[in-house]
C-alpha cells in the first residue's frame, strides 16, 4: 500500500520524490507497527491520548498537540535546517566543509555509532511496556506515553540514516533494530542499562532523569559530527529529548514534595512510619537514585579509549557543546584521570586528552545531574528538614572502565567485597524496597485524581488544567 508521505510520515527529507528510500522505508514501516503493536504500551493502544506531534522543525510546527490513537501516530522525519556555513568544528579536519555523504573510510564505524544510538530509542519503549497499568494519574499516563512515542520517532530518525546512506546494509541494521528486544536471552539490546526492567514509576522517573540524560550527552556529542545529517538529525533530537527529561526532574520533585508533606502530617522523618502512611521514604530514594545514576555512567564507555580519540581525531563525534573549548583539535593537551592503584586508593594519570573525551563528557554529565540534585534539596531544606540526597561517586557500582569491579562505598573509597555485599542494601534498592514500591504501584485513571504517594503537578500540558482528560480510556 503506497503512503501519502507528507502526510504519513511528516518531513523535511523530501521523502516524496525518493523512490529508493520510500520503497525501503514501505517495507519497513509495517514491521515497525508490528514491533509497536506487540512490544510498545501494553492495551492502551486504542485510547485517546492527548499527544504533541511534530509536523515540521519550526516554531510553529514542532509541536502540535491533539487527541490521537498511538498507533496512528505521524512518526515524522526532520533535521534541523541546514546551515550552508557549517564547517568540521573539531579533530584533524577542523574548519573544513562538513560532509553530506559519509567518506568511505568511516562508514562501518558511522553504522556502528547510528545503530547503538538507534537501539536505545525501542529499547527503552520496551523496559515501560507494563507502565500504563499503574500510572499515578491521567497526566502521567499520557507524558508516559509521550515519551514513548517520541522514542520511536528517534528511531525513525536513525532507521532513515541507515536507509538514506548505508544500502543494504542499512536496511538490514534496521530490520534488527526491531528484532532485539530489551532483557530478551538470546537478542538483548546492545547497552546493559537498556535490558534493566522498568517496573514501577519510580525508577521511570529516575530512568527519565538519569538515563535520558545520558541520551542528552550523546546527541550532543553526534550533534557536532562532520557528517551534517546526522548532526542535524541530533540537533532536532535534543528538542524532544529534553521533554524526557522534564518528566523525570518534576516526577522526582513531585514524589519528594508528597514525602515532606507526609513528615509533616506525622510529625517524623521515620522510614516505616512514613511508609505505613503511604509515602516512599528520602532514605528510599536516594537508593534508586544511586542505582540509576550508577547504572547510567557506564554508557559513556571506559575513561581511557582509543576509539574515543579515533572518533574525535576524524571528526565523528565530538564534546558536548565543541564551542566552549579553546583547544578544538586536542592534538597536544593531556588530561589527568584518576585510576585505581592496586593497593586499595588512587593515582593520577595524564592521558592524552583525546583518549580522555568519554571521560570528559561523563564529567559534563555528572555536572547536569547535580542540578536536579540541588533542586530537590531546597525542596527539603525549605520544607525545615536536614536530610539531605546525593551522587554516589563516579567509581560506585562501576562495570566498565578503571574502576570497573572494584567495590567502594559511596564516596568511591575502595573497600572489600564482603564489606560492599554486606552494606549493598542500605546503598541500593533491595528486595524488601522493590516490594514496598511495588505495593503503591496503583493506577489512578480519574481525570484529577493522584496516587497518594506523588503531588500533583504544578501545571498541565500545553496550558490546559491539571485535571484535564489527557488520556480518554473508553
Amino acid at each position: 500500500m503506497s503512503i501519502n508521505y507528507q502526510d504519513r510520515i511528516p518531513n523535511n527529507v523530501d521523502l516524496g520524490s525518493n523512490r529508493t528510500l520510500q520503497r525501503a522505508l514501505e517495507h519497513w514501516q509495517p514491521e515497525f507497527l508490528k514491533w509497536w503493536q506487540d512490544l510498545g504500551p501494553s492495551d492502551f493502544q486504542l485510547s485517546n491520548v492527548y499527544l504533541r506531534t511534530a509536523t515540521s522543525v519550526d516554531a510553529k510546527g514542532w509541536a502540535t498537540y491533539g487527541y490521537v490513537n498511538m498507533p496512528d501516530y505521524r512518526w515524522g522525519i526532520f533535521l534541523a535546517d541546514r546551515d550552508p556555513n557549517r564547517r568540521i568544528g573539531f579533530g584533524d579536519n577542523y574548519g573544513q566543509e562538513v560532509w553530506q555523504q559519509i567518506p568511505g573510510e568511516f562508514r562501518s564505524t558511522f553504522r556502528r555509532l547510528i545503530v547503538t544510538q538507534g537501539d536505545t530509542e525501542p529499547a527503552s519503549v520496551e523496559q515501560q511496556r507494563l507502565l500504563g497499568h499503574t500510572a499515578p494519574s491521567l497526566y502521567d499516563l499520557r507524558n508516559l506515553f509521550q515519551v514513548n512515542v517520541e522514542e520511536g520517532r528517534h528511531l525513525w530518525a536513525m532507521v532513515y540514516l541507515l536507509h538514506a546512506h548505508f544500502g543494504r546494509d542499512g536496511r538490514e541494521e534496521a530490520e534488527e533494530l526491531l528484532e532485539r528486544h530489551s532483557g530478551d536471552a538470546d537478542k538483548p539490546r546492545i547497552l546493559g542499562t537498556f535490558n534493566e526492567p522498568i517496573s514501577d514509576w519510580l525508577s521511570f522517573f529516575m530512568f527519565t532523569y538519569f538515563t535520558d540524560r545520558d541520551g542528552k550527552f550523546q546527541l550532543k556529542s553526534l550533534a557536532e559530527s562532520s557528517f551534517d545529517p546526522l548532526a542535524r538529525t541530533c540537533q532536532f533530537m535534543l528538542t524532544e529529548e529534553a521533554h524526557h527529561m522534564f518528566v523525570g526532574d518534576t516526577g522526582i520533585s513531585r514524589v519528594i514534595r508528597r514525602t515532606l508533606e507526609v513528615m509533616k502530617e506525622i510529625g517524623s522523618d521515620d522510614a516505616v512510619a512514613l511508609r505505613n502512611a503511604g509515602a516512599i521514604d528520602l532514605p528510599t530514594i536516594q537508593k534508586y537514585l544511586n542505582f540509576w545514576f550508577s547504572s547510567s555512567l557506564d554508557l559513556f564507555g571506559a575513561d581511557t579509549s582509543s576509539n574515543a580519540a579515533s572518533y574525535f581525531a576524524n571528526g565523528l563525534k565530538g564534546r558536548p557543546d565543541e564551542s566552549q573549548y579553546e583547544d578544538h583539535v586536542a592534538a597536544a593537551e593531556t588530561y589527568t584521570l584518576e585510576l585505581p592503584d592496586g593497593k586499595g586508593g588512587a593515582k593520577t594519570e595524564q592521558i592524552p586528552m583525546r583518549n580522555a573525551m568519554n571521560e570528559v563528557t561523563r564529567n559534563s554529565y555528572v555536572k547536569d545531574c547535580e542540578i536536579g540534585v540541588k533542586r530537590w534539596n531546597r525542596q527539603i531544606e525549605k520544607a525545615g528538614f536536614s536530610a539531605r540526597l546525593s551522587l554516589p561517586s563516579t567509581r560506585f557500582r562501576r562495570n566498565i572502565g578503571s574502576w570497573a569491579g572494584i567495590p567502594t562505598d559511596l564516596s568511591g573509597k575502595q573497600i572489600s567485597r564482603e564489606e560492599f555485599e554486606s552494606k549493598k542494601d542500605q546503598w541500593l534498592p533491595g528486595e524488601s524496597d522493590t516490594a514496598f514500591i511495588r505495593s503503591l504501584m496503583q493506577g489512578v485513571f480519574q481525570p484529577g485524581k493522584m496516587a497518594a504517594w506523588i503531588a500533583p503537578p504544578d501545571r498541565g500540558i500545553n496550558n490546559n488544567p491539571v485535571d484535564y482528560e489527557y488520556v480518554k480510556l473508553h
